[in-house]
């Protein structure tokens, strides 16, 4: 009887496999129609706006290595789930992307698959990329197309099991992938949706300003609302928020500048999005400064999280309020009230008082250097005192400044501290 029972019940699970198998698969090509071979004129039109949408997508962050050659790949990109390296995307026909076709470098930018088929690791963060239009990947193709050919292998990601098996990353893009396309809404500007575009495509601010999940995968119910930047420690804050990095009450030239110049009386960008800053929005035209500005200020704002303030002890201020004198009052003022740009106000400054500290120990620890750009080519930026400060006075100075001159954000302690290191 038992017997009986059990062949009925092992063929239903057996056809449950089979259909989730065949589910999976469906789902990972999905609007994938056949390759038709086309050909894009490599012109020098072409290649001036293909460098351009390159450094609007800051391409060159992954895929040059430090001292490497433009585009070579071979830089790591440390996740949760171990390394992934990106590829060498010059025109090298070996080891490049030389013998592709424009036909199946859309596909990589708009379904994540490689020439050959293999599905692409998010880390080349096409779930952004997908919305890019045909036009965008055909031009920014022409002009890899014509940068230096660079001999040099791509290197095997380092990712932990099972995070490496093509099978796993199957799973995950069935649950997390969908490609798409810009949609305009028509209720809003041209300019609007410029920015929009910008900012959801090539830009791929989601891939920051977003919090992910226990698998990797940005959460896109609230846009841009901030994460934590795996494995750097950097938050990037909420833009949806003015009490994080929310730009909603800020004049649209104040938001172009902040862009161009990476700093402003109101803000400077630091850590990661000074390299942005650097790379990127700076060579932007100001047109689509302009657009990015009209959509950031739009952003529906609410709130983050509220942490509930934990206050620090008497002796932990008393040793803030003492080292603040001797290492920041100089700059900052004795009530934290700054001097101009180069010494920012820490009374109200959103990096002292956002509910995470990370972005404030990070600059204690490292220091804070604006990027130079060339509207700020000689921007002043902050020592690190990483080495002079101990793990417990750097929590006790940054206490104290989130709880001085009406600040009202939670303590530190020299646990944080010893993580951002």
């Amino acid at each position: 009887m038992r017997r009986s029972l059990i062949w009925p019940i092992t063929g239903v699970v057996a056809a449950a496999a089979i259909i989730l198998v065949a589910l999976v698969a469906w789902l990972n090509v999905r609007g994938e129609g056949p390759m038709r071979p086309y050909e894009v004129a490599v012109t020098p039109q072409a290649i001036e706006r293909g460098a351009y949408l390159a450094r609007v997508g800051n391409c060159a962050a992954c895929h040059t290595d430090r001292g490497g050659a433009p585009f070579a790949g071979g830089k790591g990109i440390a996740t949760p789930f171990g390394t992934v390296y990106a590829s060498n995307i010059t025109p090298d026909v070996r080891t490049g992307i030389g013998g592709w076709t424009a036909g199946e470098f859309w596909r990589a930018m708009h379904h994540g698959r490689s020439r050959d088929g293999r599905l692409l690791y998010p880390a080349f963060p096409y779930p952004d990329y997908t919305l890019v239009s045909r036009e965008d990947s055909d031009t920014l193709f022409a002009y890899f197309k014509s940068v230096q050919p660079a001999s040099q292998a791509n290197r095997a990601h380092e990712l932990r099991f099972p995070f490496n098996l093509q099978a796993s990353l199957a799973v995950w893009r069935a649950l997390f992938f969908t490609p798409g396309r810009f949609e305009p809404e028509p209720a809003k500007s041209a300019e609007w949706n410029r920015g929009a575009y910008l900012a959801r495509g090539l830009g791929h601010c989601q891939a920051c300003h977003a919090p992910r999940n226990a698998f990797g995968a940005t959460n896109h119910d609230l846009e841009l609302s901030g994460g934590l930047i795996p494995m750097q420690g950097w938050y990037a804050p909420s833009l949806a928020s003015p009490q994080e990095a929310g730009v909603q009450p800020w004049s649209i030239d104040e938001i172009v500048a902040l862009l161009k110049a990476g700093e402003t009386p109101r803000a400077a960008a630091m850590g990661p999005m000074a390299e942005v800053v650097f790379r990127s929005t700076q060579h932007m035209s100001d047109a689509d400064l302009r657009a990015l500005a009209v959509f950031l200020k739009d952003i529906p704002q609410h709130a983050p999280p509220t942490a509930r303030p934990l206050e620090a002890p008497p002796d932990v201020i008393a040793l803030g309020r003492r080292l603040y004198g001797t290492h920041c009052a100089e700059c900052h003022g004795e009530n934290g009230e700054g001097g101009g740009t180069a010494y920012p106000a820490l009374a109200g400054h959103r990096t002292v008082t956002m509910g995470t500290p990370a972005n404030l120990v990070k600059v204690v620890i490292h220091g804070g250097f604006p990027p130079t750009t060339a509207a700020n080519p000689r921007p002043y930026g902050m020592p690190p005192f990483g080495q002079a400060l101990t793990d417990t006075e750097i929590a006790a100075i940054a206490s104290f400044t989130r709880s001085a001159w009406g600040n009202a954000a939670p303590a530190v302690s020299a646990l944080d501290v010893q993580r951002s290191r």
